[in-house]
């Protein structure tokens, strides 16, 4: 089996090498971004099986990022990481199609579960798209 590509974008050095680190160990593909704009700059090169994006980030906020990536993918499911239970950013990161939304600090194991369910959300999506653009071909 394939191990998920996770791009992972966030501000705090620390923080996004040590989960690096322990997603890998666990057979994840991490890629980091330090912020929302270059998590951009690495969708553009490649493609990834899931998005975790902090919700505050310089140059570019995780709720913008979220914004510009369906803009061009409606597909990949992007997970929100935040420090801050702000009710209302939680209904807007949902409202614009983040697939969840988590607090830091966040345990790994409630990390790896979101990340492997949306995942198998993503290839269940892309399986009925697949489909679907089939059917419409005949």
């Amino acid at each position: 089996m394939e191990p998920i590509k996770v791009l992972i974008a966030d501000d705090e050095a620390d923080y996004v090498n040590s989960l690096s680190k322990v997603l890998s160990r666990r057979g994840f593909q991490v890629t980091r971004a330090e912020n929302g704009q270059a998590a951009l700059d690495r969708l553009a090169a490649d493609r990834f099986d899931v998005i975790v994006l902090d919700l505050r980030m310089p140059v570019m906020d995780g709720l913008t990022a979220l914004q510009e990536i369906r803009k061009t993918d409606t597909l990949t499911p992007i997970i929100l990481l935040s420090g801050h239970a702000d009710v209302a950013y939680v209904h807007q990161a949902l409202k614009g199609g983040a697939a969840d939304y988590l607090l830091k600090p966040c345990p790994v194991e409630t990390l790896v579960s979101a990340l492997e369910t949306a995942s198998e959300h993503k290839a269940i999506s892309a399986e009925w798209k697949e489909k679907s653009d089939r059917g419409t071909r005949r």
